[in-house]
């Protein structure tokens, strides 16, 4: 197997172990679009924003009203999303007057 597969492979085990560890069990995680954002931002703006952006992509996708799995999959993926077009505009261009919207640019 390759190297990609067992990460994929440990990864998976791992958040298995995490989702019953915290008790959210219908949780299915997107490993590859919150690594894809993690070394987006890691590289762009600082190497410890990789770490904070999935965070704050985990909590901004818990506190939205959602209704089971896939409502909770589409918050994952629409903070990612904010997440990429804000990493986007970079840290010298901030949020427009009304802060930032789903249609930054």
């Amino acid at each position: 197997m390759s190297g990609i597969d067992d990460e994929l492979r440990t990864l998976s085990e791992w958040s298995r172990q995490l989702t019953q560890a915290l008790q959210i069990l219908d949780l299915e995680v997107d490993h590859e679009r919150i690594i894809e954002v993690a070394k987006e931002t890691s590289t762009t703006v600082s190497p410890n924003a990789g770490a904070i952006s999935a965070f704050l992509i985990g909590y901004a996708a818990g506190t939205a009203d959602t209704s089971g799995r896939k409502g909770s999959n589409d918050a994952v993926q629409s903070a990612a999303d904010m997440v990429m077009q804000v990493n986007a505009k970079g840290l010298e261009d901030g949020p427009d007057a009304n802060g930032w919207t789903k249609t930054a640019q």
